[in-house]
């Protein structure tokens, strides 16, 4: 069966990949473009029923999508021939490899810094309901887990651009020199680097570093901002 040979296999992994790839940020984005803001209007024991009956579940598809998403395209970059030495000096393989990066960020956030602070934030709310204290450290871990999830939101929009670029865009530019890609690489690890280092560093908000990661609207202005300047780096470098 044609399934089965390797134009199948290639077809299941990228299927796989899209279909896991869209639960994964489908959910990123339902939390920071509407739980998270509809959560302040809430009595503190709606919220606290929010945390223990619907974000344990949601958050069950979110990191297991994440893994379904990594898995599927590791899956579908191993098979594909093209992706040698030199194809990686053209700008698809440019622009796949730096979507790969920003995807492994952000899959890093999720199991490395959302789900382990959300464990204890889940936990705390069921305690409360049981009469028990707050965890005193559930604050700081929440913001921790905010400014992971928004810089997830921020890197997955140019993310998104470069997958899709890849294939229907990136073709259109010439050969690469090794001057510009080295300012390419240098450009895109200045931006991983920049995001990453302020969700870790987990700034306060209304801090001047968090400006992009306080409100999902300004997440959303920033996200697209980059998403223009790399294509500005294509155009320049490349063009």
């Amino acid at each position: 069966m044609e399934l089965f040979e390797s134009a199948g296999l290639e077809f299941a992994a990228r299927y796989g990949h899209v279909i896991s790839g869209i639960t994964w940020v489908g959910l990123l984005y339902y939390f920071n473009f509407v739980q998270v803001p509809a959560s302040t209007a809430f009595e503190a024991g709606a919220r606290t029923e929010v945390t223990t009956k619907l974000v344990p579940r949601a958050l069950w598809w979110f990191r297991w999508g994440a893994v379904l998403t990594l898995v599927f395209g590791l899956w579908l970059f191993i098979q594909q021939e093209q992706y040698d030495t030199d194809y990686m000096k053209t700008v698809p393989g440019l622009s796949i490899t730096a979507g790969i990066l920003f995807a492994l960020i952000m899959f890093v956030n999720v199991w490395a810094v959302i789900w382990p602070a959300q464990q204890r934030v889940i936990a705390n709310a069921e305690g409360v309901l049981a009469g028990r204290e707050p965890d005193p450290e559930v604050p700081a871990l929440a913001r921790r887990a905010a400014c992971a999830s928004r810089t997830n939101t921020l890197l997955s929009i140019p993310m998104l651009f470069l997958m899709v670029a890849t294939s229907h865009f990136a073709p259109l530019f010439g050969l690469t020199g090794g001057g510009d890609r080295v300012v390419w690489w240098l450009a895109i690890l200045v931006i991983a680097v920049a995001a990453e280092g302020i969700a870790l560093s987990s700034p306060p908000a209304g801090a001047p570093q968090a400006w992009h990661i306080d409100q999902h609207r300004n997440t959303i202005i920033a996200g697209f901002g980059l998403l223009v300047v790399i294509y500005l780096l294509m155009e320049i470098l490349f063009g």
